[in-house]
């Protein structure tokens, strides 16, 4: 299990929490340093079943920089939504935790951390 987090961010701090009291095993990525490349980017896509539209934080500075709001969410679009997030990787939600299942979650409730363990 990996978990991507921003340790400023007090969803991850609380994900990490729930991950200790439950004695799981995993991996810390703090992902602003060490960023996903955009391979990465698809694998957890692919992971959690979403769109890069749909873990793209758009109210941070560089998403309204980029003017993603008014981009269009479909095929045509995926790989420049993509490539935004590995160039900006403060725009990934957080945080990601991939499942040993092969699967993944955006934990940002307990109930979504608590999923993962399960799987």
């Amino acid at each position: 299990m990996e978990i991507w987090i921003n340790p400023a961010c007090s969803k991850c701090r609380s994900a990490i929490g729930l991950l200790d009291d439950a004695g799981a095993e995993y991996t810390v990525r703090r992902y602003l340093e060490d960023v996903p490349s955009e391979d990465e980017i698809r694998d957890v896509l692919g992971r959690l079943g979403l769109e890069p539209w749909d873990i793209t934080r758009t109210q941070e500075a560089a998403a309204k920089d980029l003017g993603v709001r008014e981009w269009p969410r479909d095929d045509s679009a995926r790989e420049r939504w993509i490539a935004a997030l590995a160039a900006h990787p403060k725009l990934i939600q957080r945080p990601i935790i991939t499942a040993d299942d092969g699967t993944a979650v955006v934990g940002r409730t307990d109930e979504a951390v608590r999923d993962a363990l399960s799987r």
